[in-house]
């Protein structure tokens, strides 16, 4: 009867270590996964720094306007963010092309809100280190430069930068897998100078948009307001993407989609800025979108050479708008529109 105990205790013991085996070996599969999905995004986010020959200014000139660094962002005030896009269509190597697209999205981690203001590119500007000009041209002199020029503008500290071109945002909206969006008229435009790959043919109404397509949408401004609101649209449909990357299925796909976007955009960000402007991002929402200038500033100017741009009435009151978008107070709803004061509510009808 004793040895027979001990064929059982060793049995026993040769059943269980085939099962602690699958556990450690699984364990370490999941430990080995989290730990190259963290190490891939840390990767991905640290390269979307350039330096070197690898930045898109290695060629620009570092005149005094660049030596002043952006200010630094502690993480409890609110943080700046100028947003480039630029169209380098034609444009040579170690050029750097005029922004089509300028925003400003800010952020506050107290109230929990961010804010888009868009920039018509024409806007007629002092850059810094250089003669008054049209504001799309200060990213030709480096990231510094522009985001000078914006501070001053808009009467706020720009402490960092992100720029990209037309493939970046076409890379962008299809690794997110494209964005569903109502596509408020039809809206058409074709030209030779462009080449086919550049036309614009999109249908009203709601529908899926592939990075193609969207980019169609948000360069288009071949109509009666022209820039106005394509600016307009253009935070609109900025919103919906940022929406689109936070989601679920978007952050689980988060290393797939740094890989394809990387290559595209270049930014001042470090990667523990990027966590810990992620962290206030995901809990915050809109607390508004406005045009800069707003209607009401805007005036007609005439550059040195007499091509029309868009002047501003008084610096000191646009300064002032800026700041009253980032202060108004939360709307409230009025008592004669809660439900529970509503006839219909109550009327069993």
């Amino acid at each position: 009867m004793p040895p027979r105990k001990n064929r059982q205790t060793k049995a026993g013991k040769s059943k269980k270590k085939p099962l602690l085996w699958t556990l450690a070996i699984i364990l370490l599969l999941v430990v080995g996964g989290t730990i190259f999905y963290f190490t891939s995004i840390y990767n991905q986010l640290d390269n979307l720094h350039k330096t070197g020959s690898a930045s898109p200014f290695a060629a620009v000139p570092s005149p005094s306007a660049e030596a002043v660094q952006p200010p630094k962002w502690e993480g409890t005030e609110p943080v700046n963010i100028l947003l480039m896009g630029v169209d380098a269509r034609g444009v040579k190597k170690g050029e750097v092309p005029r922004s089509d697209t300028m925003l400003v999205a800010s952020l506050d981690p107290v109230k929990k809100k961010f804010y888009v203001f868009s920039i018509l590119r024409d806007t007629y500007v002092n850059i810094p280190g250089y003669d008054k000009e049209r504001i799309n041209t200060a990213i030709t002199h480096g990231p510094n430069t522009a985001m000078q020029t914006v501070s001053d503008l808009l009467g706020i500290p720009i402490q960092y930068y992100v720029y990209t071109d037309f493939q970046g945002f076409i890379k962008l909206v299809d690794a997110v897998g494209g964005i569903d969006y109502e596509v408020e008229k039809d809206m058409v435009y074709k030209t030779i100078a462009d080449g086919p790959e550049y036309d614009i043919d999109l249908k009203q109404g709601f529908q899926h948009l592939d990075g193609n397509m969207a980019l169609q949408y948000v360069r288009f401004r071949h109509d009666a307001t022209s820039d106005f609101t394509r600016t307009e649209r253009q935070r609109g449909f900025l919103k919906a993407v940022a929406d689109k990357v936070i989601s679920t299925t978007s952050i689980i796909k988060l290393p797939s989609i740094l890989s394809q976007v990387t290559p595209y955009i270049d930014t001042n960000l470090s990667v523990d800025d990027m966590w810990k402007l992620a962290s206030v991002g995901y809990d915050s929402s809109m607390g508004g979108s406005e045009q800069i200038p707003p209607m009401e500033l805007l005036t007609e100017e005439k550059t040195s050479g007499g091509a029309s741009v868009i002047g501003i009435s008084s610096e000191d009151e646009l300064k002032q708008f800026v700041q009253d978008t980032m202060t108004a107070p939360e709307p409230t709803a009025s008592p004669e529109a809660s439900p529970e004061s509503s006839p219909s509510a109550t009327s069993g009808n």
